[in-house]
């Protein structure tokens, strides 16, 4: 099964891309697993502290996954796995695609800003010569109507 790889963060414009795998997935039988990515200044605390709030970022990941999740199984029927990573996120991307083989497509929202399209867009585009597998930008700005009518 072919499954579309999609970052949860903070962002506006992950809402789109979230919208996006799923639609995608449905009409194309495949899957969506959704990457969450702890970044590594986070915890450069004493061990214990750090240990409670990889913990507490762990629990507010999850809670931020399941609303994704509700609605890509309520909407799309599509049950969308969730995969946590600590690192940088350019790096741990990468390492996804690489350790899963079903992951065919990288989806990723950009933001409409100032600040352009956003660093993980910027980053990611200056990799995707060498990327194993495609990458789809999805504009933040996108009505849901857009999206539906082109997935």
């Amino acid at each position: 099964m072919r499954k579309f790889l999609v970052v949860l963060d903070d962002s506006r414009e992950c809402l789109n891309a979230m919208r996006f795998a799923a639609m995608r997935a449905a009409k194309s039988g495949g899957g969506v697993e959704v990457l969450a990515i702890i970044p590594p200044e986070e915890f450069n605390h004493w061990i214990g502290i750090g240990d409670i709030m990889r913990e507490e970022a762990r629990e507010r990941i999850e809670v931020h996954f399941e609303v994704f999740a509700k609605w890509m199984r309520d909407r799309q029927g599509i049950d969308p796995e969730l995969v946590i990573r600590e690192g940088e996120a350019v790096t741990e991307i990468l390492a996804q695609v690489d350790e899963d083989p079903e992951v065919g497509v990288l989806v990723l929202g950009a933001g409409s800003g100032k600040g352009g399209p956003g660093p993980l867009v910027t980053q990611m585009t200056k990799s995707s010569a060498t990327l194993p597998i495609p990458l789809t930008i999805v504009p933040g700005e996108m009505s849901k109507e857009r999206l539906e009518a082109i997935t």
